[in-house]
């Protein structure tokens, strides 16, 4: 079974495909909304006759990493998930969102009917919020909290202190908890955005916990510094991940209110540059 798999299914419906020359690209004119046409796969309803996971939660996790503040995340737990066999781990930023079942990807649905159709194998999935004081009002599937929380802080930067919250305060708890194999193939790490650049910068600086990444419209921007991960990328050591990136011409294409363009601030761009660096270092 491939794991991967889950990676690719959980992508947008309507994306184009990244892979052509940047030096090509110019900003996309304004384009009508193309929401309005989005429409749900088969994958992200539910099906008479597929045994449902549960999601458990909401749980607290303080933090160490960046003091002060608390994650809160889900987890689920697949209907075929037996505490006597090691179960693969998938972790999604900005879960109040993928957790949503009336939103556009309904995660929990599309487990149940890919595990149950053995196109993943049984995957323990964990919905985490950006980090927040107690303070500080909770994400939601409208507001993902740039304004109200941490979550510029820890999934821009490229440091590693957000890669601290998942594999040193988190997965030790989910250890503890749950029976998870410790195989970084069996790992996968993703995120919408901003979301999707954290989920990058966890397995780029944790390797050795995390070899599979899903990005979906990654932020990969001068937001603080992530167009730099093109460079870092060709500059580096080669890292066993493999990174499904998604991306299309019709995201925010870098043309500010004055419309000045900024190519580091043009998400399609530096996403094909990404792809690029991440292909020719093999």
């Amino acid at each position: 079974m491939r794991f991967y798999y889950v990676l690719a299914l959980l992508a947008f419906v309507a994306a184009e495909s990244v892979h052509v020359s940047p030096s090509a690209q110019t900003p996309a004119p304004q384009t009508p909304d193309y929401n309005a046409y989005y429409q749900i796969g088969p994958d992200s309803v539910s099906h008479e006759g597929v045994p449902k996971g549960e999601v458990r939660g909401p749980f607290v996790l303080p933090s160490q990493a960046y003091p002060g503040t608390q994650h809160t995340y889900w987890v689920y737990v697949p209907a075929q998930y037996d505490p006597a066999v090691a179960a693969s781990l998938m972790i999604f930023q900005d879960g109040q969102a993928f957790k949503d079942m009336e939103g556009m990807l309904r995660v929990p649905n599309v487990l149940d009917n890919l595990i149950y159709r053995r196109e993943i194998p049984v995957l323990l999935t964990v919905f985490i919020n950006p980090g927040r004081t107690p303070e500080q009002p909770e994400p939601t599937p409208a507001e993902w909290g740039d304004r109200t929380t941490n979550r510029p802080t820890e999934y821009n930067s490229l440091d590693d202190r957000y890669a601290r919250v998942i594999v040193d305060e988190l997965m030790p708890v989910l250890y503890k908890e749950y029976t998870i194999s410790k195989d970084p193939d069996q790992h996968g790490i993703g995120g919408a955005s901003s979301g999707a650049i954290a989920a990058f910068t966890v397995a780029w600086q944790r390797p050795t916990h995390f070899h599979k990444v899903l990005s979906i419209v990654g932020s990969f921007v001068n937001l603080r510094g992530g167009d730099a991960y093109a460079d870092i990328v060709r500059q580096s050591d080669k890292k066993p991940i493999r990174i499904f990136l998604q991306d299309g011409r019709n995201d925010n294409r870098g043309v500010g209110r004055d419309g000045t363009y900024d190519q580091r601030r043009d998400w399609f761009y530096q996403n094909v540059r990404l792809m690029q660096a991440l292909t020719d270092k093999g």
